[in-house]
């Protein structure tokens, strides 16, 4: 499975992928807006919107792929490692 993370904390990017990566998940990491976001996004079957930490401009960017491709999209309001962990043992296969 392919996640892509928009938003979060900067100095967590990699255990955010650590934790997918246990779950068996793909995960592309985009704390903040660097570029062209819709061109790096591409097609994952899950895209995580930690809303907190994400700007008004990337959220919109990011939802509007998302609908774009047909791709679900879950919003959560901490960027806590915890939270991360709760979605994906919610929507993952891997338990």
């Amino acid at each position: 499975m392919s996640i892509v993370i928009v938003g979060g904390n900067e100095r967590m990017v990699c255990q955010y992928e650590h934790i997918c990566k246990n779950y068996g998940c793909k995960a592309k990491v985009f704390a903040k807006e660097n570029g062209m976001l819709r061109k790096k996004i591409g097609c994952p079957d899950l895209m995580i919107l930690f809303t907190n930490t994400v700007s008004h401009k990337m959220a919109m960017s990011a939802s509007k792929e998302a609908k774009k491709n047909n791709v679900q999209i879950v919003h959560v309001a901490t960027s806590s490692a915890s939270a991360l962990e709760q979605v994906l043992a919610e929507r993952c296969n891997f338990a």
